[in-house]
This record gives C-alpha cells, sequence and structure tokens, in this order.
C-alpha cells in the first residue's frame, strides 16, 4: 500500500471512521499483514466479529507471534463476554508483545470483574511501568518484540544517551544484549541500573535473571533472598527463589516453597513441573511422573510437562498421551517453544512405538524451530578452539597455580556418558558428587571481558596476560566458590562438560587437577544429542551439520590438550565402561589415585541427586543393548555422516589395556 495512503487509513481508524477506513483497505488486492490486520481491526470496530476473527486467524496461521492480532482476538472475546477466551488472547499478547498497556489493563480489569484479585495484583508492576515509560522506549519495546532488533538497539541507545540515567533504557538494551547473547553486557547494564534504583524491583528481577544465565547462581540466590524475605507471600518471589534453590541443591527448602505455592495455586503447571524437575533429581521418580501428569492435565497448554515426561528416558506415553499431544500442536496458537517441547516429546514417543520416520520427522522439525531462533555460527566456535590450540601452543604462561588435587572434572560432547562416570566415582567414599558446577564458565567470562573493547576471542587471548599470582588467586578462587556444592569427601566431581574448551586455563590454575575425558561413539554421542532438547548452552545440537562439526572440533581440541599434557588426562570410552565394567572402574581410580572400592561396581545403589537427562539411566544398570540409538535412523543420516566425516573414518575403539591415555 502506498504510504500516503497508509497513514490516511490509520489517521480515520484513528478518528474513529472505520468504515471509511475498510473502504480504502478493500480495495488493495495485497495480503500483506499489516493490511489484514488493519481490516481485522476495522471490522471488529464495526461489530462483525466473524469476519475479524478469520483475518486474525490467517494472520496468526502465518506468524503466531503477531503480538497486536493476539490483542483483537482478545477485544473481540471480551465484548462477546468470554471473559476465559479473552484471557488467554490477552495474555498471550502480552507475553508477545510486553509494548501491548491495553493488553494488560484489559486483563487487569477482567480479573477484578471475576473477583481474582490476587491474579490482577501481579499485573499491576507491568501496567505502572508502561504508563511511566517514556513513548520513545515503548517504541523500542514495539519494534524489538517485532523482532528487529538491530533497530531496536539503534533507538535505544540513541535515546540512553541523551538520557544516561534512565533506568529503564538501560533494562530495555540489557534485553536486546541477552537477545544478541552478549551476557557480559547485560549484567553490566542491569548491575548499574539496579545501583541507580535499587527499589526497583523488576530491575533486580532482571539481574537476578542473567546471573542465572551467567551461571553465577550464588549472587542470583543472595539477591532472590533478599526479594523473598522482604515479601514471603509474594508468588513471584517465592517461586524464583524455590529454583535457585534447586539449581544450588538446597532442595528441602525448594521442596517446601513448591509445596507452599502449590497451597496457594493449586495445580499452577510451572510449579508443577518445577517441582517434577526436584524429584526427579531426587530420583523419586513415580512422584516426578505424577507432577507431570498433572501439568498436562485437560485444558492445560504448557508443553514443557510433556517434553520432561520425555525427558525421563524410561517413560513411555501411551496412544491417548501421543493423541493428545498432536491435538494440542494442531489446535492451539502455541508459543514457539511450547511446540518445540511437544515435538521432541512426540519424537521420544514415536521412537518407542518403532514408527522411526514419523519419529525423525517430529526430532527434526523441533530443532529445527530451535535453529531458527538461535544465533550460533559454527565457523566462531570453531575459530576459538583453534584459538586455544594458538595460545598455549605460542605462549601459554608456565603451570602455575595452586596445588590443590581436590577437584575430578569430568569433559566431553554432552551424551557421552559423563553421568555414568559421575554416578561411578561419587560412590567412592573419598569423592563429592555435585552437579555441573558454573564456576570455571563464570572465571571464563571475567576473562572474555577484560579487554577495552568487546571481541569474541579476548578469551582465550586473555591468558597470555596472565601472572603466576593472577592464576594461583583464579585457582583458590575456584576453590573457595564450589565449597558450596560439597560435602566432606577430600575429592569433588565437577561434570560440567563444556569444561573441555578450558582445559588448558584449568591446567594453568590447578595444576593437579584430574581431568576425563568422557568419549563415545560419534554417531551415537552426536545422534544421541541432536534427540535431546537441553536447557540452554548447547545450541551446535539443532542441526546434524552442526553437531557433526561440533565434535569434529571437539577430538581436535581434545587430541591437542592431550599432547600439551601428556598423561595428565584420562581418555574413557563409554563402550568399553559397558563392555568391561570393572577393569574400567580400577583404570579411572587408578587415575584418580583412589583405593579400589567395590561400592563403584554398584553405582546404581548410590543414593544421590543427579539433574542430567541421564539420571534415571544410571539409576539402574546399563546393558550393550542401550548403547547404540542410531542404526535404526541410519537412512534419515548421511548428513550428520558427512559432517563427521574424518572423525567417523578414524573412529577406533580406545584398547584400554594398552591406554595410557
Amino acid at each position: 500500500m502506498d504510504i500516503k495512503l497508509y497513514e490516511e487509513v490509520k489517521h480515520l481508524i484513528k478518528a474513529g471512521k472505520f468504515s471509511s477506513a475498510l473502504s480504502i483497505l478493500n480495495k488493495e488486492i495485497s495480503e500483506d499483514t499489516e493490511i489484514l490486520y488493519l481490516r481485522a481491526v476495522c471490522l471488529r470496530n464495526l461489530m462483525d466479529h466473524k469476519a475479524a476473527l478469520r483475518l486474525l486467524d490467517k494472520i496468526l496461521d502465518a506468524n503466531e507471534g503477531h503480538g497486536r492480532a493476539h490483542q483483537e482476538k482478545g477485544h473481540i472475546f471480551r465484548d462477546k463476554g468470554d471473559f476465559l477466551h479473552a484471557l488467554s488472547a490477552y495474555g498471550r499478547a502480552t507475553q508477545e508483545n510486553p509494548s501491548l498497556g491495553a493488553s494488560w489493563r484489559a486483563q487487569a480489569e477482567i480479573l477484578i470483574q471475576l473477583g481474582r484479585m490476587e491474579e490482577a495484583n501481579r499485573l499491576k508492576p507491568h501496567i505502572r511501568r508502561l504508563a511511566n515509560m517514556s513513548n520513545r522506549l515503548i517504541y523500542v519495546l514495539d519494534i524489538l518484540s517485532q523482532g528487529f532488533i538491530a533497530k531496536a538497539e539503534k533507538a535505544c541507545r540513541e535515546y540512553l544517551q541523551e538520557n544516561p540515567r534512565d533506568t529503564e533504557a538501560m533494562r530495555l538494551l540489557a534485553d536486546i544484549a541477552l537477545k544478541l547473547n552478549v551476557l557480559d553486557d547485560a549484567e553490566f547494564l542491569l548491575e548499574s541500573a539496579v545501583l541507580l534504583d535499587p527499589n526497583d524491583v523488576a530491575l533486580k528481577m532482571d539481574y537476578i535473571g542473567v546471573l542465572r544465565k551467567r551461571q553465577k547462581l550464588i549472587e542470583a540466590q543472595t539477591i532472590a533472598l533478599q526479594l523473598f524475605e522482604s515479601e514471603p507471600e509474594n508468588i513471584q518471589f517465592k517461586s524464583q527463589y524455590a529454583v535457585i534453590c534447586m539449581q544450588t541443591g538446597d532442595f528441602a527448602t525448594a521442596r517446601r516453597l513448591f509445596d507452599e505455592l502449590l497451597q496457594a495455586i493449586p495445580g499452577e503447571p510451572v510449579t508443577l513441573t518445577s517441582k517434577g524437575h526436584l524429584l526427579k533429581t531426587l530420583g523419586e521418580t513415580n512422584e516426578a511422573i505424577n507432577c507431570y501428569q498433572q501439568a498436562c492435565r485437560e485444558g492445560v497448554v504448557h508443553g514443557e510437562a510433556w517434553q520432561s515426561l520425555a525427558n525421563l528416558k524410561t517413560y513411555r506415553f501411551d496412544d491417548s498421551e501421543i493423541k493428545k499431544m498432536e491435538h494440542i500442536l494442531a489446535s492451539h496458537r502455541l508459543r514457539l517453544m511450547d511446540r518445540v517441547y511437544l515435538l521432541f516429546a512426540l519424537g521420544k514417543a514415536y521412537e518407542d512405538k518403532k514408527d522411526i520416520d514419523t519419529s525423525f520427522t517430529k526430532y527434526s522439525e523441533g530443532n529445527r524451530l530451535k535453529r531458527q531462533e538461535s544465533r550460533y555460527i559454527a565457523e566462531h566456535m570453531s575459530e576459538e578452539f583453534e584459538e586455544q590450540k594458538r595460545v598455549f601452543r605460542d605462549s601459554r604462561p608456565p603451570c602455575s597455580g595452586l596445588q590443590y588435587s581436590d577437584p575430578i572434572f569430568i569433559v566431553g560432547m554432552p551424551r557421552a556418558g559423563s553421568t555414568l562416570l559421575e554416578q561411578i566415582l561419587a560412590s567412592h567414599s573419598l569423592v563429592d558428587g555435585t552437579q555441573e558446577l558454573p564456576n570455571v564458565l563464570s572465571i571464563v567470562h571475567q576473562l572474555r571481558a577484560r579487554g577495552e573493547t568487546f571481541n569474541r576471542l579476548n578469551y582465550p587471548r586473555a591468558i597470555q596476560a596472565l601472572s603466576q599470582q593472577d592464576l594461583a588467586s583464579l585457582g583458590q578462587r575456584y576453590i573457595d566458590e564450589t565449597r558450596t556444592y560439597r560435602e566432606s569427601a577430600p575429592h569433588f566431581i565437577d561434570k560440567m562438560p563444556n569444561n573441555f574448551r578450558h582445559i588448558g586455563l584449568i591446567k594453568l590454575m590447578l595444576p593437579n587437577a584430574k581431568i576425563i575425558d568422557a568419549r563415545r561413539h560419534p554417531m551415537s554421542c552426536t545422534f544421541s544429542c541432536f534427540k535431546q532438547l537441553f536447557a540452554e548452552g548447547q545450541e551446535f545440537s539443532y542441526s546434524l551439520a552442526d553437531v557433526g562439526r561440533y565434535y569434529n572440533d571437539y577430538v581436535s581440541l581434545m587430541n591437542f590438550w592431550h599432547s600439551q599434557f601428556p598423561g595428565e588426562i584420562l581418555h574413557v570410552q563409554y563402550e568399553d565402561v559397558i563392555d568391561d565394567l570393572e577393569s574400567q572402574v580400577k583404570r579411572i581410580l587408578d587415575y584418580c589415585q583412589l583405593p579400589f572400592e567395590d561400592t563403584c561396581l554398584r553405582y546404581w545403589e548410590t543414593d544421590r541427586a543427579i539433574k542430567t537427562p541421564s539420571s534415571e539411566q544410571v539409576r539402574k544398570p546399563i546393558f550393550r543393548s542401550g548403547v547404540e540409538n542410531w542404526q535404526k535412523f541410519e537412512h534419515h543420516l548421511a548428513e550428520l555422516k558427512d559432517a563427521l566425516g574424518e572423525s567417523l573414518r578414524n573412529y577406533r575403539p580406545l584398547d584400554s589395556a594398552n591406554a595410557s591415555q
């Protein structure tokens, strides 16, 4: 539509002249989304609800995240007196586009009318935020919600230059940084904003969120506790604190708070799912299943609960559950992540039913949607791995950190058997099992931020400038910060798989640390990653080509570390552990300088919290029949085989009898 004509239509709508505006719009042949939307607005105001809904559904078929289309549906349902559907539509509108003040206000008005005062009160901060926000920032929030990130960033920076102490602008720019995965900038902006306005709860909530993303869980827990103690009955504060307690291993507190939340809001699906995660971690599988199933009950759309059932690995969906998931997938205007969760769950369901082609289709579609929203660039990861090699080959500092021998790092690709190795070692009386600890990654983030300007390769280059005192200080920081996850054993496990990227730094900080390189057949490992919907942080897994390339880069970097630290890293092959448990356990314990204990052979009897997707599998003996998972999908995996290339052709199982590494 001609810009002049478009402005005329908007002016007519603003003046309430809907028939005149519709007359102009109806002359347009174009099926442009904006024209369809404006037609729907006119039709809704002319009380032709049926025609308006048809247009809005057409918009949402093409773009489920169109916030204003959801808002228009809310207006229609409200005008018809269908308050429950109106609430749903308005809620979806504000999820997709938080700048829609009309939807926030309409939700609150309907909730008050229905007597749901507590829910209405929870919307007040959002309404106040928009009421106090500059129109320029509302515009930024609006275009950001529509996906125009670069345009939003430019507008927000221009506003912030003119208003450098506007904490709302800092918060918006931090949100943009998060979308661009520039976590350092997001943390700095929110930390600064909280210092400027320490009483702004929304700022603190966002700051907690970015601290969690940066794996700074102790710092996040401290602030979350302050908020919780300031208003112990605040549902949002209690929920956030409960989740962080679960992440930091304070399971008793998390469980108590989840129970209190479910007493206050019975059947709330997000809390039920979180409690299910906790119960799964503690090995209470039946109770976890009950929580997930309640969150999947009729009338509730919460995709994460379905995926959580699939993620138990030992759970099998029945035909009625598969039918229900397919129905939700087809009949609801789903948020992107609900759709992704359901696709992965259905992939597992059809795999268990041996419908391999349908299973692969579901897995592929789920991965495609996740890859679509990802900013992962495989070349950048390869460049970082090569830079690690250059730094340590050309100018690495001497190994001059602290001489602690407490930590045992288990590293490698996800889905390579690291949880099994952790469970074996955690069954030893001298070893504490912990979790995937964030502390090395936190140090890496700090080093990456050292440059005067941001550069992807600030880390690992920053390692070259570290003095002996720096390395000792970082080693001590790691030991001190990980004490909160330990009990009383002299050794503990850090099972963060991605630490394989930072072995050089680890050996500089803590030269006596033990490092176990967990390996698995290239096809088994990579395809298992492709089938697994990770919570976050494994963005290479959403494409067969990407995961194959990442595996190659991993093998290349690990070969380099083995050459740099000969005899100091133990390579353990998952298939060998399954085939000959006793000899591999003895080999692992010898490397860790631990006396042999029979309990390590009966690892499934060890009662401990396990957070990873393999938690159910390592609570029982594992047999060779469960090792390979890719052959039945082989006719779909040509792209993966091509991507793996030399890694697959050169693969040889570890000859543990002759292996020195």
